[in-house]
């Protein structure tokens, strides 16, 4: 495999953090050796690579190697590569005079002369307007100077395609990101409210019981300690630093050059299950719009993730 389709993958990660949208475009055509060729890979989101192309018949034998260099610069979505090759006028072609038809001519004319007793005039310019004298044929391909020719071509589109999706990635990690901190922001806010969303539900529940048992005989301290444990199950304190947590690591995946998407999933699927459990364990208004504003976010993120590589 030669080095360019490489190149690629190399300059990403000495360049830094590199998320890669999974759609693409990249087009590239050059004239070598005779040929004009043009290659077009076009790209969707995909759980895998799953790879399709249109190529002319007579160069079928193209596809395998084209399908192993393409996944040298792409990891996971929907490809679709077009190959289109012309060859210039007559470079395809070859002539050959055939000699035999040539030879029945000469004999056959020369035999009328004789015959009919006129000059033999024949000459090589009167011959060759005669049918079927010359044989025009397709050159056989030379299967390996044509994959070099086309691999040359589809490598350079590779780049732009590779390029493009690195393009529209900065533009999703950095909306990842400001999602992320918006998230982070409304952790602190659930974390400030949350002490006071305790002690009024302990003083609630303390008073309660009081009301109910009033007319007996009742151990205070045995209420103090039910009130206490019912209020610690109405705790989110664990949730957010898990939720924190998450975070933390979706930060780091996220300005990392490893190949993120399928991660990035399982994240955001255990940030939304500690945000439903703080919502559940709420028992305040505040704290209930806080978890709506971070599930918001959370799905603007999951969507954002599905067309990561």
């Amino acid at each position: 495999m030669r080095k360019i389709a490489h190149r690629v993958i190399i300059l990403a990660k000495e360049g830094g953090s590199v998320i890669k949208s999974m759609t693409g475009y990249g087009r590239s055509q050059m004239i070598i050796n005779g040929r004009d060729i043009l290659v077009e890979i076009r790209s969707v989101n995909h759980r895998y690579y799953e790879y399709n192309s249109r190529i002319p018949r007579a160069y079928n034998y193209i596809d395998e190697k084209l399908k192993a260099l393409l996944k040298t610069g792409i990891s996971r979505g929907k490809v679709d590569v077009s190959v289109t090759i012309s060859n210039i006028e007559g470079r395809d072609t070859e002539v050959a005079v055939n000699k035999g038809v040539a030879e029945g001519y000469i004999n056959a004319l020369r035999g009328v002369a004789d015959e009919l007793c006129i000059a033999d005039d024949l000459t090589l310019s009167n011959l060759i307007r005669l049918p079927d004298v010359f044989i025009v044929q397709k050159t056989p391909d030379n299967e390996d100077e044509v994959w070099c020719d086309v691999s040359k071509v589809a490598e350079e589109a590779l780049e732009r395609f590779v390029a493009m999706r690195e393009t529209e990635g900065e533009k999703m990690r950095l909306d990842v990101l400001e999602k992320a901190d918006f998230i982070l922001e409304m952790v602190g806010r659930v974390e400030e409210l949350s002490p006071q969303t305790v002690v009024n539900y302990r003083e609630k529940l303390y008073k309660k019981l009081s009301e109910i048992l009033e007319s007996k005989d009742i151990d205070q301290q045995r209420i103090l300690t039910e009130a206490a444990i019912f209020s610690e199950k109405i705790a989110v304190d664990e949730e957010t630093v898990r939720l924190r947590s998450h975070i933390s690591q979706l930060r780091e995946l996220v300005n990392s050059n490893e190949s993120i998407g399928r991660k990035l999933d399982f994240i955001v699927q255990e940030m939304n299950r500690e945000v439903n459990t703080i919502g559940s364990k709420a028992q305040d208004l505040n704290i209930t719009k806080l978890v709506v504003d971070m599930k918001a976010e959370l799905e603007k993120i999951r969507e954002q993730i599905q067309n990561i590589e």
